[in-house]
C-alpha cells in the first residue's frame, strides 16, 4: 500500500514537512510506503473553469497537476499538508488541489481515506484542516482523524519537534491511516493503539 502526501509549503523542508514525515514514519513502520510532492514552492496557475477537462487530468500541462493524478491513479492513501496563512491554507495548494479534483475521474479518489493537516505559529489551524477536508467529502473520501485536531506548531522545524503533542497527533493519524487502509482491504483489522495522552502548551 502506498500513501500520497503533498506538502502545499513553500519551504520544502519546513514545519508542514516535519509533520508529515512524522507521519511517514509510523506509515512506514506499518509497512505502507509514501512519497511527499512538493508544490508550495512555486507559482500555480489557478483553474480558469476552462471546462476542456476530460477526466485524465488538466488542459495546462503546468504545475504538476497531471503527473499528480497519474500517481494518484495508484496510491491508496493521502494526506494534505499546508502552512497556515490568514487562517487560511496556502494559496499555492488551493490552486493546485482545485485543478486537481476539476480535472480528475471520481474514480481516483473515491473510497481512498484522506487526511489534512496544518502547520501555524500560533492560530488558524481548524479553519484551514477544515478547507481541505472538503475536497474529501466532496470526493466520496473517508476522512482520517487522530486523536486531536490534525496540526502542529511552531515557527520553525526545531520548534514543531518541540511540540510533543502535535508530534504525537501526526503519529496516531499515521496509525489510523494504516488502519483504515488495512480495513477497506480487510474488514477484520483491529483498531490501532493510540499513544497515552501529552500535553503540549505553546507560551514557553
Amino acid at each position: 500500500m502506498h500513501v500520497l502526501m503533498v506538502n502545499g509549503s513553500p519551504r520544502p523542508h519546513g514545519c508542514t514537512y516535519t509533520a508529515l514525515t512524522e507521519i511517514g514514519k509510523v506509515l512506514e513502520e506499518e509497512g505502507i510506503t509514501y512519497e511527499i510532492v512538493q508544490v508550495g514552492n512555486k507559482p500555480i496557475r489557478d483553474c480558469i473553469a476552462c471546462r476542456r477537462c476530460t477526466g485524465n487530468g488538466c488542459v495546462f500541462e503546468d504545475g504538476g497537476v497531471n503527473e499528480f493524478l497519474r500517481k494518484a491513479k495508484e496510491a491508496d492513501g493521502f494526506v494534505f499538508g499546508t502552512p497556515v496563512y490568514y487562517a487560511h491554507p496556502s494559496g499555492q495548494l488551493l490552486s493546485f488541489l482545485d485543478r486537481v479534483f476539476f480535472s480528475a475521474s471520481p474514480a481516483i479518489f473515491a473510497g481512498k481515506p484522506g487526511a489534512a493537516i496544518a502547520s501555524a505559529r500560533r492560530a488558524g489551524t481548524t479553519a484551514s484542516v477544515d478547507v481541505l477536508n472538503k475536497y474529501f467529502t466532496i470526493s466520496s473520501m473517508p476522512v482520517v482523524g487522530a486523536t486531536y485536531w490534525n496540526m502542529v506548531h511552531g515557527g520553525s522545524p526545531e520548534e514543531v519537534r518541540q511540540d510533543l503533542e502535535g508530534l504525537q497527533t501526526m503519529r496516531n493519524l499515521g496509525r489510523n491511516m494504516a488502519w483504515m487502509l488495512r480495513q477497506l482491504r480487510s474488514p477484520q483489522a483491529p483498531i490501532p493503539p493510540q499513544e497515552k495522552k501529552v500535553w503540549t502548551n505553546f507560551i514557553r
